[in-house]
């Protein structure tokens, strides 16, 4: 077990690790394309209600977990059950294993976007027509060679930023990324709502047919909240467990990053949709939408290349924070399980994933023919992670605030601390009905049971 645990240098520092651990492409390329899918202003208004009545409590749940643990997940759960065997403890397991998983191809995702912003800074798809930019993108993600170096190289980049330590490492990266990224899409979004014809978009973004809500729509949203957050992804927990344990707001931090996340969703939204009304292309067009549609666009509008540059470079950032913070907690992870040193750590989990992501990356190409259950292996893992195990999670933890922890010391605990957001008797009936409801829901539509 290691000892000499660090903590976080700054209030700040933390609420920008944990925000960049929150904001990556579930907000960016799939907020969008879900908003696309289910009709603009509905979904929008739906998922900022379920981000706040849903994902703070969650959110608090976890961190205050971590926080009053002071270890990472899977040793912070053995420490407060009291026992290695708990069930429980599957809070952690399944935590970590899924944060594993998703780490295995998020990486890949990662690349896929290097790969074309250097497209795009380079003027190779300058002019191309869709069906041309269709096959640039299956040609792309089928040829290995490319698609593997720069898989590898943010693996490499992702070990030497956690190798440095939390506070020279995700934390020095997370305080001048975030800010970054928040002031590049303020003027992505600026420049894309002042386009002629952009208003149409920003209509439909913003004004919510409330006759597109239907129990599809209420779903997605729902399970748009627990990815893009992040909640039952062991992230949340293992940045708790860095905090001091009586003097840290714990509720005001949860509902900080919650927003954050929200927020940089939002903008998102404005940067995509006035644009693509603004030059005729369809909304709706699923996860093309980043790859094949924004190219596209890109290719239409005045400086579009200065403007997709800007785009792709802002998901580089977005993405690589969020990874880095998923890396920080399972490196950290080892070491609170096992007798092993920081850097040790750190380059154990960067060779297995090194070697998760490969196959992952191949599954795309010449490994495409390997399927389980009729699904090529990246289909697989995202189906896995995004549809049951972020969900079993969450849900899980809902529970353990019910029938071990108690809303009463759950309240005490996370209260500790805390500055205006309190969790206060309003909670109970979230935490206690509405939230593990909800949650289940969310898993049985991940079976297939609704």
């Amino acid at each position: 077990m290691s000892s000499g645990r660090e903590t976080w240098a700054s209030r700040f520092g933390f609420l920008m690790a944990t925000a960049g651990f929150a904001i990556g492409l579930g907000n960016i390329w799939r907020f969008p394309y879900l908003t696309g899918m289910n009709g603009g202003g509905a979904f929008l208004l739906v998922y900022v209600i379920f981000a706040v009545l849903i994902g703070i409590p969650l959110m608090t749940a976890e961190m205050g977990l971590g926080r009053k643990a002071q270890l990472t997940p899977v040793a912070g759960m053995r420490r407060l059950t009291g026992s290695r065997f708990s069930p429980w403890n599957s809070i952690g397991w399944l935590g970590c294993l899924a944060a594993v998983l998703v780490q295995s191809y998020y990486v890949m995702l990662i690349g896929w976007i290097i790969g074309y912003f250097v497209m795009i800074v380079s003027g190779s798809l300058a002019g191309a027509s869709v069906s041309s930019l269709e096959a640039t993108y299956t040609s792309f993600i089928a040829t290995p060679g490319p698609v593997l170096g720069y898989t590898y190289l943010v693996i490499a980049f992702l070990g030497l930023m956690v190798s440095r330590g939390l506070r020279d490492g995700l934390e020095r990266v997370a305080k001048m990324a975030m800010p970054l990224l928040f002031a590049l899409l303020v003027i992505l979004a600026l420049r894309s709502m002042t386009l002629p014809g952009a208003s149409e978009g920003l209509w439909w973004y913003l004004t919510p047919d409330f006759s597109a809500i239907d129990g599809r729509t209420m779903l997605d949203a729902l399970g748009q909240t627990f990815y893009s957050i992040g909640i039952g992804m062991a992230a949340a927990f293992g940045f708790g467990s860095y905090l001091n344990r009586r003097s840290t707001d714990v509720p005001g931090s949860a509902a900080v990053v919650v927003l954050a996340d929200t927020f940089v969703a939002f903008l998102a939204g404005l940067v995509i949709f006035p644009a693509l009304f603004a030059f005729g292309l369809e909304p709706d067009q699923g996860p093309g939408l980043l790859f094949v549609t924004m190219t596209n666009l890109f290719g239409q509008m005045p400086a579009g290349q200065v403007f997709g540059a800007g785009f792709f470079f802002l998901l580089i950032l977005a993405a690589i924070t969020s990874a880095g913070a998923v890396q920080e907690v399972l490196t950290s992870s080892l070491t609170d399980l096992l007798p092993m040193k920081r850097r040790t750590a750190t380059w154990v989990f960067t060779v297995l994933l090194a070697g998760l992501s490969t196959p992952i990356v191949l599954s795309q190409g010449p490994w495409s023919g390997l399927q389980v259950s009729g699904m090529d292996l990246f289909t697989f893992v995202d189906m896995v992670t995004g549809r049951f195990m972020l969900a079993a999670g969450s849900w899980v933890l809902s529970l353990y605030v019910i029938f071990a922890w108690g809303f009463d010391d759950f309240q005490l605990e996370t209260n500790m601390g805390a500055g205006r957001i309190q969790v206060s008797a309003a909670w109970k009936p979230l935490m206690m009905f509405v939230i593990p409801i909800a949650v289940a829901m969310v898993l049985l539509l991940g079976l297939g049971l609704i």
